[in-house]
């Protein structure tokens, strides 16, 4: 993930995600070992609907569109997080396609390092808690 980003800049960033802004140091550093920093050009495809989820992304820079079934789509910008459920869920697949509305810079978590992560620092699941339920009823509601 570093790519030349200094350490320290890399831990400020991550601290000014709100996924992360709860976590001491160490955890930050957890983080910034397994996480992997992704640019992904406008138009590209970050998952595809029905796929295994094999990682989640914490958007940095850029916005993407989750498109679910029938017309449920929903913008997602800097600070927001995608891919959760299809890793909460291990046997679920993906519910919607996820596409770069414009250049997105974002970090990828893989299914393995998120369950570590979750295990070991549990407020991060905490932080993700009031997205997914939000987002899960708002597409009940508008689906």
């Amino acid at each position: 993930m570093n790519r030349g980003v200094p350490r320290d800049d890399m831990l400020g960033r991550l601290r000014g995600l709100p996924l992360f802004a709860g976590l001491s140091d160490d955890a930050l550093r957890r983080v910034q070992e397994v996480a992997v920093e992704l640019e992904i050009t406008a138009g590209q495809t970050l998952a595809r609907a029905d796929d295994p989820g094999s990682g989640m992304f914490v958007i940095e820079e850029g916005t993407v569109v989750v498109e679910g079934r029938g017309e449920h789509v929903i913008e997602l910008g800097p600070g927001e997080f995608v891919g959760e459920l299809a890793l909460l869920v291990p046997e679920s697949i993906r519910a919607a396609r996820v596409r770069a509305k414009s250049d997105v810079r974002c970090l990828a978590i893989g299914r393995a390092d998120f369950a570590r992560l979750l295990e070991d620092e549990p407020r991060t699941a905490l932080a993700m808690l009031p997205v997914v339920a939000r987002r899960l009823w708002r597409a009940r509601r508008e689906g």
